[in-house]
Formats: C-alpha cells, structure tokens, sequence
C-alpha cells in the first residue's frame, strides 16, 4: 500500500510511503523545483529520494512509489519528472530506465587539493 504524506504542509513537495502489514517499508520525497539556469532545464518535478528497506527490494516497491510520485505530479500539472543517481549506482539506473527515464546530464567533479 502506498499513501502520500506532506512535508511541512507545503503544497509543492510531497512524501509517499510504501507499507507492508502496517510497517514501512520505503518512501519517495518528491517536490516541484522551479526553471533551472545551471541545470538547463525548464520547471520540473524532481525525485529527491527513493529508499527501500533490503528485505522489500526487487517486489515492486520502488516502481510503485515512484509511478504514486509521477501520478501525483501529473495531477499538479508538472511538465518532466528529473531525479539523480549516482554514477556507480547501476541497479537503480535499471530501474529508472525501465520506468521511461533517461540520461540527460552527466555531472562531473574534480577534487581539489588542499594545502
């Protein structure tokens, strides 16, 4: 079962979690982010965090909560839906890419040394 919770009663940001026999077992922190000059990218709803507990993976869970997450950003009449992984992250690139997402934007860092 999945329910949506709000965070701090704003109307641009929400939480759905997933149960299993009344105990969580993950969530999803979505929110609306405005147009992005350094990111190059128009107004979007972005999925800050998918987290699901080790004993509920590979069931559905995470696909759940992020089509509740997708659904709701439809109804709020958000355009794209963006989300981050990291680069060696490749069992939750899976299952973005089979949900429709794509890569877009690859980031890059440089460490600096400090003297």
């Amino acid at each position: 079962m999945v329910s949506r919770a709000r965070q701090l009663k704003e109307d641009d940001v929400a939480v759905f979690v997933a149960e299993r026999a009344g105990t969580v077992v993950g969530y999803v922190y979505a929110g609306l982010e405005p147009q992005s000059w350094k990111e190059l990218r128009e107004a979007a709803g972005f999925i800050h965090d998918v987290v699901v507990t080790p004993e509920a993976q590979r069931h559905g869970v995470a696909s759940a909560l992020i089509d509740a997450a997708c659904d709701w950003f439809r109804s709020i009449g958000a355009p794209r839906v963006v989300l981050w992984t990291a680069e060696k992250n490749e069992v939750a690139q899976r299952l973005f890419a089979r949900l429709g997402f794509r890569r877009t934007m690859i980031e890059m860092t440089r460490e600096l040394e400090h003297l």
